[in-house]
């Protein structure tokens, strides 16, 4: 495979050749003081064929710091609405991202490079067009703990900062992050359109999708019913994977859904910690309506307003349809993932009961998520055994007797062997997730020039599933100080 230099990669922008009411070009607007690499991702930059030596340039800070174009790059802003915490908001956009074009790898594939802290857009509104250090790592970090587990999401290239100021609560350093993903258009991507009855410009953005991301479905009679079920499933198997995981995304606005069906805009996210169902990441989020519990219903309520915006492409009782799939498949899906998740092979009514009861222990006594599972591979099932380890995660050891004598008939039944069961639970429970306050601790050393700390957890996380040697305190619940930190969407 050629490893390409920055001035050898192949930008394209096709997004730019679609109808000017979808974006509006401007190229980012530099940092007012010089940037600085503060971390680079060699596994983003594989996908692009990208040289990792070539992030050593100086060139590679001031391209993906905004102040030089590479050669092909169409820089541009990307417009679509939303509906923000249940509100439908006329008119959203790339406040402060801006998509600097694509690149074809030699496999083929298409990645957008999109800037994210470029500076002010036309659809900025009150925002200053930035971002802050302190988003950028965790956003990052995020996306490549997701890609890690196996979930669909964008990916981080690198994260470039500056000692440029910028005022949130307090006064933070500036910083830009490129995010990569076959594509960045949205659910709100179509309803602006909708909204503002432009139906031919909203047959040219379905066409465009369905050419470059759904091309076995351009020449159907019914492609648009076709293209709108499979955003359907996609979206309940990436939710399903949300909760089985125990990750909240904390703001789940039509305008952060992917029509890929992939983890898009990390803001106030959360892993869990202590098991609590109604767990709201982000503190700005008052009523609860992206609490962890809701996300499966809010990815229905989402694709409704998708399916509403593509009524002037497909026979409304046909997306109905598609819609009413959704339910089952995300709820057969977390089920799937849950059964994977306790070691059952087998497919039995009693499932859904044995797994709800231990949850239920587990959000009683507080227990943490992450851990318990990736502790109950070691579940013995022999007579003898009262798995003591697992017990001490309950203050009350007999509700968790009485529930393992369950589990233990149920693992006999279908012929379970521990060790073979061990291997397969520990390659779909994690060891390690971003917790909080991990991405905290490598926020608050950045801050001080140190950013070592991104580039350990970055490392770390693209190997959930093993254990690493010298590692394990990553593996700890959160201490006292990291269980109450405060997520919000300032950023």
């Amino acid at each position: 495979m050629t490893k390409h230099q920055l001035e050898t990669l192949s930008f394209d922008n096709s997004y730019a050749r679609l109808p000017e009411a979808l974006s509006a070009k401007l190229n980012p607007t530099p940092f007012s003081e010089p940037p600085h690499l503060v971390s680079f991702n060699p596994a983003a930059a594989e996908l692009i064929d990208l040289d990792p030596e070539q992030a050593k340039r100086q060139e590679f800070a001031a391209v993906f710091g905004g102040s030089m174009l590479a050669p092909g790059m169409e820089p541009l802003a990307m417009l679509y609405s939303g509906h923000q915490f249940g509100v439908y908001v006329p008119q959203l956009g790339d406040g402060r991202a801006i998509l600097l074009g694509e690149v074809r790898n030699e496999r083929g594939e298409k990645w957008d490079l999109h800037l994210k802290g470029a500076g002010l857009t036309p659809f900025s509104r009150e925002g200053d067009g930035r971002a802050v250090l302190r988003s950028t790592i965790r956003e990052y970090l995020c996306s490549e703990a997701m890609f890690g587990l196996g979930i669909p999401t964008t990916r981080g290239l690198c994260i470039v900062g500056s000692d440029h100021q910028v005022y949130r609560e307090q006064i933070e350093t500036g910083a830009m992050l490129v995010r990569m993903a076959p594509s960045h258009v949205r659910f709100g991507s179509f309803e602006i359109l909708y909204y503002r009855k432009q139906h031919d410009q909203l047959k040219v953005l379905a066409d465009y999708v369905i050419a470059q991301h759904y091309p076995h479905l351009v020449d159907a009679s019914d492609k648009y019913t076709r293209f709108f079920s499979e955003v359907v499933e996609r979206t309940g198997r990436l939710i399903a994977q949300w909760q089985a995981v125990g990750w909240a995304h904390g703001v789940m606005n039509t305008d952060n859904m992917s029509i890929l069906g992939i983890t898009l805009d990390y803001g106030p996210f959360g892993f869990i910690d202590d098991y609590d169902p109604g767990f709201i990441c982000n503190h700005s989020d008052h009523n609860g309506r992206y609490a962890f519990n809701q996300q499966p219903y809010i990815g229905l309520w989402n694709l409704s307003c998708l399916a509403q915006a593509l009524l002037p492409l497909a026979q409304k009782e046909e997306l109905k349809a598609a819609l009413d799939r959704y339910t089952p498949l995300c709820e057969e899906r977390y089920m799937e993932l849950m059964r994977a998740k306790f070691g059952l092979i087998e497919t039995k009514e009693e499932d859904a009961s044995l797994i709800q009861d231990l949850l239920a222990l587990m959000q009683l006594h507080h227990v943490d998520y992450t851990n318990l599972f990736r502790a109950l591979s070691l579940f013995q099932t022999g007579i003898e055994s009262l798995n003591e380890s697992l017990r001490d995660f309950f203050s009350d050891r007999d509700s968790f007797d009485q529930w393992a004598r369950r589990y233990k008939n149920r693992l006999r039944e279908e012929g379970s062997r521990d060790e073979d069961r061990l291997t397969r639970m520990n390659h779909v429970n994690p060891k390690y997730v971003l917790r909080n306050y991990l991405a905290q601790t490598a926020i608050e050393k950045a801050q001080k020039k140190d950013f070592s700390e991104i580039d350990r957890l970055l490392t770390l996380l693209h190997n959930p599933y093993s254990d690493q040697p010298g590692m394990e305190a990553y593996a700890a619940p959160p201490p006292n100080w990291g269980k109450h930190l405060s997520v919000s969407c300032s950023s």
